[in-house]
């Protein structure tokens, strides 16, 4: 059965009928599709056959054109293509409609849609949330820079992900080449142990005095995480010791902000009064810089895959 599409795709002065797979069809107009794609300007600009003699199927004397996409992708590529006073763009946050649109994009030779595809694959509120499955699309579409970063993104979680329905985009090797950039990223980091980055940014125990408040003790044979040669703070090697271990399945720069969260709570809920006082800043101004050092060392390994 077909059905009409609803506005603006039901034009009464259109002069061309899109149908899609699904039997929607789509009253349109061959400027805008001529101006936005060159696909369809080539092939609407083709000569017509004398005499009338097609066999081009005709509906209400306008020329009725069958494509291979359903009416949900066709109906957000035509936006792209309607002006805006006529169309607003959809929106592409939602993942399931970016594969096909891109796809359709790519057939009809619009540069700007396949863009705006990749720029959503990209979008920092939907790789927060969805890194695995913006990886699975984007390598699914040989998308190099949307790849590389969707695959950073991944590694603020689990080196185990969660399953998701875009997985099947992937073959076995993309998958076993992510996991192995995930443990690579993990390994990498535990240059980090080596607290020299510590004592070249702080420069001398004054630089970081709030390591050594004498609310506990830390003899420099029993601390794990020495500098200068003296041992520091108690909570704060427990603190490094959580990061580390935390960083070997999640090798991200959130994960050292998620525990110092953590620490900071920790240590305000205890009885010095010293440490509490400045717990906040002194940590926030060190998990930024722990963060930092981590993230430069993860940008450092390399996704190996082809493109």
């Amino acid at each position: 059965m077909k059905t009409c599409a609803s506005t603006p795709f039901d034009h009464a002065k259109a002069d061309i009928i899109l149908r899609s797979a699904d039997g929607v069809e789509f009253r349109v107009f061959q400027l805008f599709l001529s101006l936005a794609s060159p696909f369809f300007d080539t092939m609407l600009s083709l000569p017509q056959a004398p005499g009338g003699a097609t066999d081009q199927e005709m509906k209400d004397g306008l020329a009725v054109i069958t494509v291979s996409e359903d009416s949900k992708t066709l109906d957000s590529f035509l936006r792209f293509c309607y002006p805006s006073t006529l169309a607003e763009d959809p929106s592409l946050e939602n993942l399931n409609d970016s594969l096909p649109i891109l796809a359709a994009a790519r057939k009809y030779s619009l540069d700007l849609i396949e863009r705006k595809v990749c720029q959503a694959l990209v979008n920092p509120k939907i790789l927060e949330t969805e890194p695995l499955r913006c990886f699975a699309i984007s390598r699914n579409a040989r998308l190099k820079h949307e790849t590389i970063t969707a695959a950073r993104h991944t590694l603020r979680q689990p080196l185990i992900p969660a399953w998701c329905a875009e997985i099947d985009l992937i073959t076995a090797s993309d998958l076993l080449a992510l996991l192995t950039y995930h443990k690579k990223c993990s390994i990498a980091l535990q240059i980090l142990r080596d607290l020299t980055w510590i004592e070249d940014h702080y420069r001398s125990r004054d630089g970081c005095n709030w390591l050594f408040c004498s609310c506990q003790g830390r003899a420099a044979e029993e601390s794990r995480f020495p500098l200068w040669r003296r041992g520091t703070i108690t909570w704060w090697g427990r603190y490094m010791e959580e990061v580390f271990e935390s960083l070997k399945d999640s090798p991200s720069g959130d994960t050292v902000r998620i525990a110092t969260d953590s620490t900071v709570g920790k240590v305000r809920a205890a009885s010095c009064a010293t440490c509490s006082n400045q717990v906040k800043e002194k940590m926030a101004e060190f998990s930024n810089l722990f963060a930092q050092k981590v993230e430069e060392i993860v940008a450092s390994v390399e996704l190996e895959m082809d493109f």
